[in-house]
């Protein structure tokens, strides 16, 4: 590691040693060796620089970490008094540190909002169904954000535990707007989609709307026909004023992006 590097980020006003940081992450970009060391120097010793340092540094772990910093980064998760638990658990998402997993349950009772939703985005990334039993909860959380995650990370995870909390909240909703419970329940195809077409015969036209939703998602030509008929056929209207008709030909839009996308990364 080449000393200046690490002064640079030590020395000086806060602006100064900012832009000190991004020229050294560009640098790690670049394949500069000296420049990931003096990152990877900063995230070690967190303790010894700027947070705003180590939480912009962070956002970028991937360009720079290495097993190096499993140690510290663990140890940032519980460390309250340097209140960079967020970013901490930014790190070890992108740096895949599986370890992190209990200290990213425990955050989920954190007083900050920024800390519960990037422990859960990275509890999606991380985790396995044994840590299903801590997200459910969330998807009756009050802040939306939270809710949202919560479904994302459910959906990534996988298995019957997180399909039948997304299936719960879809057919026995709290909140009426739940398209992050479609999207989520989407990452089940194809198993997912007999029930899904069955919930699109549903007499509550609020079902029919989501579970167009999550058709449209699954981007599975099995669900053609059911978004076609609905399109053309339902005149049914949400709770918020939604129309099934509308959310069926949206839906049929975004299975053909998803298709197109799939067929432009197969060629």
């Amino acid at each position: 590691m080449n000393p200046a590097d690490a002064r640079s980020l030590k020395d000086g006003d806060l602006e100064t040693r900012e832009e000190n940081l991004r020229r050294l992450l560009e640098q790690a970009g670049d394949g500069d060796d000296a420049a990931k060391e003096a990152l990877r120097a900063l995230v070690r010793d967190y303790p010894d620089y700027h947070r705003s340092l180590y939480s912009r540094a962070l956002n970028r772990a991937a360009v720079f970490g290495d097993e190096s910093l499993r140690a510290p980064l663990l140890a940032s998760l519980g460390d309250t008094r340097y209140n960079c638990q967020a970013w901490a658990a930014m790190g070890c998402a992108a740096l895949d540190f599986r370890d992190a997993v209990p200290g990213l349950v425990a955050m989920l009772d954190h007083s900050q909002e920024m800390a519960r939703e990037q422990a859960v985005i990275a509890l999606g990334a991380l985790g396995d169904e044994s840590v299903v039993p801590a997200l459910v909860p969330l998807l009756q959380d009050a802040v939306a954000g939270m809710r949202e995650r919560a479904a994302e990370a459910l959906g990534m995870i996988g298995g019957d535990a997180a399909l039948s909390a997304l299936w719960e909240e879809f057919e026995h909703r709290k909140y009426y707007r739940i398209g992050y419970i479609a999207s989520a329940l989407s990452e089940f195809a194809p198993e997912i989609l007999p029930r899904l077409i069955a919930a699109a015969d549903s007499d509550d036209a609020d079902q029919r709307y989501w579970a167009a939703v999550a058709l449209g998602s699954t981007g599975n030509d099995q669900a053609v026909p059911t978004l076609e008929r609905l399109m053309a056929n339902d005149r049914g209207q949400t709770v918020f004023d939604g129309m099934v008709s509308v959310a069926a030909k949206k839906g049929l839009r975004t299975l053909r992006r998803i298709q197109a996308a799939i067929a432009a990364r197969e060629s």
